[in-house]
């Protein structure tokens, strides 16, 4: 078993946030969270799984519509595993507006390179061109969702400390955290089920011409595919043009399963159009996860033994899973599209105790040679996402071909165990 020493200490008295001296700041931000790189490694792992194996094990893939498969935590694991590092790394700010402005550049760079990676620049593993239509790029993606998390819970840190409240939980010198997530879910569940959703028409350009489809719902609170008030902000915001073209909800029975460009006319109209489920509305929840994983880093950071850290968290965990399950039993389904409330509670949960049996394995227990691979990648997660996740590599690679251009390593794969 590894020292029972903490990873990370806070000499901050009776008074939890009062400022550290420099050399104590330069000892613990020296220390590294070995299982949280471990844990990012992990989500950067599991992306590549089921990114690859979903179509080989639907299983893994992401739910068509309501419920959880493997698929459906690695994004909230992400999330949260940004709320974690901030409050390692984001000391008190003395200079606010700096602090702030260094936040803005860096979401700025994030949401730039993952309009890049993920907005149709770059035409899959099967495509040997390059290059997308303005008119049609995808705003939104993987990265952008985790730079809206960035932004929204590294405010939350830069303007909102810790009160610094004597003699009470860590919870109360946090409060104004916790209302922020409180808001952000309330307008989520205000929007989604209070605005009215009114018939819609879009048009699908196809070889044969363009064909205009009309969806009719005229409701209010629906949460299914079709008449959901998130894709009615993105459609009007983004424009359908700028969304996901290849929406996972094509996979339910009503659209027999085609989550391909050819959709067949026989289907609901709604099977054709596109869906973002990394939108607008969504984003609020999503959000909320990272603050969520930031007070486990508060906790993480102001707690001085293991038990205490591992007490903390299985309390906040377990308490999050009872609020969501209870949710998805009086009617607010798991919905990673939608990005619930239920949703979000229940896989935040997911991430605490992920996080704490990782926490367990690798800083008390020592089985951190065991897991070298994970805490490689985790050190280098996003180098990976570029070049494996967003198929950066995989196109490089078949960019060498034997007389014809189809007739790559990558071609062959595609054709013998994918399309097979």
């Amino acid at each position: 078993m590894a020292e029972n020493q903490p990873l990370l200490g806070s000499n901050c008295g009776e008074v939890m946030c009062e400022r550290e001296t420099t050399d104590q700041r330069k000892s613990e931000t020296s220390s590294r969270v070995v299982s949280l790189d471990i844990f990012r490694g992990l989500c950067v792992f599991l992306m590549m799984l089921v990114d690859y194996g979903g179509s080989v094990f639907p299983s893994i893939a992401h739910s068509p519509w309501n419920g959880v498969h493997l698929a459906d935590f690695v994004m909230p694991f992400f999330l949260f595993v940004v709320g974690v590092s901030l409050a390692i790394v984001n000391k008190i700010a003395l200079d606010r507006t700096g602090a702030t402005l260094k936040v803005v550049i860096r979401t700025l760079k994030l949401f730039i390179l993952g309009i890049f990676l993920q907005g149709g620049y770059l035409h899959g593993i099967t495509g040997l061109t390059y290059g997308v239509d303005i008119e049609r790029i995808r705003w939104m993606g993987i990265l952008q969702r985790i730079a809206v998390g960035y932004i929204v819970a590294a405010l939350c840190e830069v303007w909102l400390p810790c009160q610094g409240m004597k003699g009470v939980v860590l919870f109360r010198n946090y409060i104004r955290q916790w209302c922020i997530i409180f808001v952000l879910c309330a307008i989520h569940c205000g929007v989604l089920y209070g605005l009215y959703v009114p018939d819609w028409q879009f048009s699908v350009s196809q070889s044969t011409g363009s064909t205009t489809y009309e969806v009719k719902c005229s409701v209010r609170g629906d949460l299914g595919p079709a008449c959901n008030s998130a894709g009615m902000i993105d459609r009007y915001i983004l424009g359908i043009n700028h969304l996901y073209a290849k929406p996972v909800y094509r996979n339910m029975k009503e659209c027999n399963g085609s989550n391909s460009d050819r959709v067949s006319a026989s289907m609901p109209s709604w099977c054709h159009a596109a869906f973002d489920p990394e939108g607008i509305l969504s984003s609020l929840t999503a959000a909320a996860t990272s603050i969520i994983g930031l007070q486990y880093g508060h906790i993480l950071v102001h707690f001085q033994d293991h038990k205490g850290r591992l007490y903390s968290w299985s309390i906040l965990s377990f308490s999050l899973l009872v609020v969501g399950v209870f949710l998805d039993f009086i009617g607010v389904p798991l919905n990673k599209s939608l990005y619930t409330i239920s949703y979000m509670l229940v896989t935040s949960a997911a991430s605490g105790i992920t996080f704490c049996l990782l926490y367990l394995l690798v800083d008390i227990y020592g089985w951190r040679r065991l897991m070298f691979v994970l805490e490689w990648m985790g050190k280098h997660s996003l180098s990976i996402f570029i070049l494996i996740t967003s198929n950066i590599a995989v196109i490089l690679l078949q960019g060498f071909y034997w007389r014809d251009p189809q007739n790559n390593i990558v071609g062959w794969v595609v054709t013998q165990f994918v399309h097979k």
